[in-house]
């Protein structure tokens, strides 16, 4: 019986519709017009599908409720037997990825989502979704779908993660990264790379950066607050600037990472004459933590408010140090994470990271 029921799962997870009487009629009208052309009208009440018309915020590591309910009109009273089907979707709405289906008590989560999805229905019309130990992929789109028999409606509720977006060179200088290494260097640094619109989100909020760096999406873009001659020219308007979607193997940029709120805290350890990166990296174990990835930094920048005019290692071999008040020797007259790049040599202080 279980297998039978995870087949039928499976088969609902594909887009299969196997119909069953649920109390709906439908009226078979023979089209008057000769073309041959015959029409369902359907006669009975109405199911209705809805979301959070706002989006949904969260961060890494969280638990988040995406909520959905469904309703007839008019309401029939009588329980039916309703199947629910979550699924995240692409920006543009072209491809689905399965989430979790259900039918009754019964769910099957999929992919990434195994043990960490499952519905909420506190209530007799209730379909939410709780998604565990949120991930940074997780951003993005999901349609909740109810399927009542013949009928088949939903709805798309947005889930953002908050977090901060951050341009990423790698030590062998601009310019080096296809887009599979792009990936996997934001990856390194606690983070992925960003999606279009999280990057309008940073550019909105102050992100100015003239170098072109990869997306999710594969396109290649950058973020301009202040139009000037090297970055499209001084007679375009301030925005995103595109070059499009590019080859991911031949063509080689930067990359725009994303990182979230952190499960942990990030602290600063110095010796008197400094540290190599080895050394700095034992101080961090010695602490009972880890030396700090780039994207640990910028999150405890943005989030935890971190302020250090000391310059640190971080995991990457980057020295970087985070500025929230700007003051006199401390670099320029805007907040932000200063970088004195990758140093072959020289003796630093250390950024740790901690889970709590």
């Amino acid at each position: 019986l279980l297998l039978l029921l995870e087949a039928t799962l499976l088969q609902l997870a594909s887009g299969s519709r196997h119909p069953f009487y649920n109390g709906f009629y439908y009226n078979h009208i023979m089209n008057d017009m000769g073309n041959g052309q015959d029409k369902d009208y359907f006669n009975g009440p109405k199911l209705v599908v809805e979301t959070s018309k706002d989006p949904v915020y969260s961060y890494s590591g969280a638990n988040i409720t995406l909520p959905c309910h469904y309703r007839y009109e008019p309401d029939p009273g009588a329980k039916r037997k309703i199947r629910i089907k979550w699924s995240k979707l692409r920006d543009d709405y072209t491809k689905e990825q399965d989430v979790m289906v259900a039918i009754g008590k019964t769910s099957v989560a999929f992919g990434d989502f195994k043990g960490r999805a499952h519905l909420h229905q506190a209530s007799q019309h209730e379909a939410s979704l709780v998604i565990s130990d949120v991930r940074l992929k997780d951003d993005g789109k999901y349609r909740c779908e109810v399927i009542d028999g013949l009928e088949d409606e939903s709805d798309v509720v947005d889930l953002r993660l908050q977090g901060i977006v951050f341009p990423y060179q790698p030590p062998r200088g601009q310019y080096r990264l296809n887009f599979h290494e792009a990936e996997q260097v934001c990856q390194d640094q606690g983070a992925i790379l960003a999606t279009f619109h999280q990057l309008f989100q940073a550019w909105s909020e102050g992100l100015d950066w003239c170098n072109a760096g990869w997306l999710a999406d594969g396109t290649v873009q950058y973020p301009i607050r202040l139009p000037r001659k090297p970055c499209g020219g001084l007679h375009l308007a301030p925005g995103i600037r595109s070059y499009g979607p590019r080859h991911r193997h031949l063509h080689r940029f930067d990359a725009y990472c994303f990182s979230s709120m952190l499960r942990g805290e990030v602290f600063y350890l110095d010796r008197l004459t400094g540290m190599t990166l080895e050394e700095a990296k034992q101080s961090c174990q010695e602490a009972g933590a880890e030396i700090a990835q780039v994207g640990h930094l910028y999150s405890a920048w943005k989030f935890l408010g971190l302020d250090r005019c000391s310059a640190g290692w971080l995991a990457d071999g980057s020295v970087r140090y985070p500025i929230v008040k700007p003051r006199p020797n401390c670099g320029p007259a805007e907040p932000g994470v200063r970088t004195f790049g990758f140093p072959s040599k020289g003796r630093f202080g250390v950024f740790c990271y901690k889970e709590r």
